[in-house]
């Protein structure tokens, strides 16, 4: 039987790939576990840099396996318990990604490449990644309560962080389908491409990502997410503190100076 995820590493990237294509890219419990091993092992690699998180057509991921779900309970009998982040989709504590409980245990970043439908545990899958980038096929739904469940990854969190509250409630009761292009407009993906250009500009991106100094993109990413979880007023000491640690790590002038002159070449290329 095919592998029912897969990791692929080139040029400081790592593609991994949800591979049910027969039951669009579904969680069964076996895929949450094989998922979360690559992300695990692409983070242990220093050849690793960047992860890109997409599906085998035609869906990028279909949300948990309902013929699992209705059999045994699937992943949902190990729900994490009323901790403050719990586990991932396994149910099993993991290391947590910047502090957030997820199936995705990495301090590295992560680009989601939806490349189809993203429902339920789909979408929350897409909602944990750094940012999105959408095919024109993509389309996004929360279908929690159509189905009788409750979310349970963080999408009561992270939708509304994405698109405000009054759109993810709409959204979450509903469970009607936002096709791509709104799903652009309501700032829940970052860019829509041509279905065959999703996976070639979401390597320009991660090449862009693994050109830039990679200390300080997990030291900023890991100060977006801290701030997240405070009120604002709390974010600036949030920020400030994590400059400071930064700084005792050592700050080399002649590497910020290279640095800067690539900064500047790069930035009369794209003007």
């Amino acid at each position: 039987m095919p592998e029912v995820a897969l990791l692929e590493v080139a040029e400081g990237v790592a593609l991994v790939t949800l591979n049910r294509p027969e039951a669009r890219n579904a969680l069964s419990s076996e895929l949450i576990r094989t998922l979360k091993r690559l992300v695990g092992e692409a983070d242990g690699r220093d050849d690793v840099h960047v992860l890109i998180l997409t599906g085998t057509d035609p869906a990028f991921c279909a949300g948990l396996d309902l013929k699992e779900l209705g059999n045994d309970g699937g992943p949902l009998k190990r729900a994490p318990g009323s901790g403050a982040h719990g586990g991932g989709p396994s149910g099993d504590a993991v290391a947590p990604r910047r502090g957030r409980g997820t199936t995705l245990p990495t301090s590295k970043p992560i680009i989601g490449a939806v490349n189809g439908v993203a429902v339920t545990g789909g979408l929350e899958l897409a909602l944990n990644c750094d940012f999105l980038i959408a095919s024109e096929r993509a389309r996004f739904a929360d279908t929690h309560a159509r189905v009788g469940v409750h979310p349970l990854w963080g999408l009561t969190v992270l939708l509304p962080q994405a698109v405000g509250i009054r759109r993810a409630r709409e959204m979450s009761a509903t469970g009607n389908f936002v096709d791509a292009g709104t799903a652009l407009e309501w700032g829940l993906v970052n860019h829509v491409v041509a279905h065959g250009e999703l996976l070639p500009t979401a390597r320009r991106l991660a090449a862009d990502i693994v050109s830039s100094d990679q200390r300080a993109v997990r030291a900023i990413l890991a100060t977006y997410e801290e701030a997240s979880r405070v009120p604002g007023g709390e974010a600036w000491d949030v920020e400030a503190r994590a400059a400071a640690e930064f700084q005792r790590g050592g700050v080399d002038p002649d590497d910020i100076e290279r640095r800067r002159q690539g900064v500047v070449d790069r930035g009369r290329s794209q003007v």
